[in-house]
């Protein structure tokens, strides 16, 4: 086959569009970054309103959706027939960067037909924009912790089959409850363990340095006995867990967060090089890797 003819069957053929770029932390730039890795990795039961912007969104979009950590039968949206929208956070993502793939179910369920749900998120490309481009940033983002799942239904929807399913996925909800002390931190009981999570907004090295140096110091206990575990990695940030007594409350340890936040600040502006017990601390962190179960 010529140069030309090979030319001619390519330009006849599909062009090929370059799968989504990986990023690192995919929430970065909208507002209240940890709440919405908190919603995407760490709360079983949440809701909260998204604006949208107008100019970006397909015709026909409402002014704003429910962004819904899941939905019933793992979908990962809904167009319900009142024309509201619902979008499942935890959804999965399977493009590398997670607010492409729910901008891309975000999309979908605005232009299905009301009455039908999204099942699964439809493949993210390069050319798929963001939730950074179809939601309005000036709007504020605020998290709704809920008990259960029974924001997936209004009065009366539900026949007894149906309510008798609603039931036993409310059972398997891990109580959570989000805590004033510092923001974007969670208490939470999982079994008969009981622990409290904060997803740290800064950069996971800083954030990592800081804690190794309030460890070195003896200053990483959330109060008298509840020493820091570890910490985990999530939607590009650090999360701290300390266990608490198991019987214990999020209000028991509301000053204790205050004033770990404030011992976090302070190490976190702290500019001089790692002593060796620093430096010490900060490989036992970033060498184990904490896992709930």
């Amino acid at each position: 086959m010529g140069k030309a003819s090979r030319r001619k069957k390519s330009e006849g053929g599909k062009v090929k569009v370059a799968p989504a770029p990986y990023v690192a932390r995919p929430f970065e730039g909208l507002p209240a970054e940890t709440d919405w890795v908190a919603a995407h990795e760490i709360i079983p039961a949440a809701t909260a309103t998204l604006t949208l912007k107008g100019d970006a969104v397909p015709e026909g979009a409402p002014e704003t959706v429910t962004l819904a950590t899941v939905l019933p039968m793992a979908w990962a949206a809904l167009h319900r027939a009142d024309g509201a929208i619902l979008l499942a956070s935890q959804s999965g993502s399977s493009s590398g960067d997670a607010s492409r793939d729910l901008a891309a179910s975000l999309v979908a369920a605005i232009e299905a037909e009301p009455g039908n749900p999204v099942p699964s998120a439809p493949r993210a490309t390069a050319a798929t924009p963001r939730l950074q481009d179809l939601l309005d940033l000036d709007a504020p983002f605020e998290l709704k912790v809920h008990e259960g799942f029974d924001f997936w239904v209004g009065e009366d929807e539900l026949d007894a089959e149906g309510r008798a399913s609603l039931d036993r996925a409310n059972e398997t909800v891990v109580p959570t409850q989000a805590m004033t002390g510092a923001p974007s931190a969670y208490w939470c009981k999982i079994g008969e363990r009981t622990y409290i999570r904060w997803i740290l907004g800064d950069d996971e090295d800083a954030a990592t340095t800081a804690l190794a140096r309030l460890a070195a110091a003896g200053e990483s206990e959330l109060g008298e006995g509840n020493k820091l575990l570890g910490a985990f990695r999530a939607g590009g940030l650090l999360v701290p867990v300390w266990e608490v007594p198991a019987d214990s409350q999020a209000a028991d340890h509301e000053d204790a967060l205050a004033a770990m936040q404030e011992r976090y600040q302070a190490a976190l502006a702290r500019e001089e090089s790692l002593t060796p017990d620093e430096r010490r601390a900060r490989a036992g962190l970033t060498s184990r890797q904490v896992t709930l179960r």
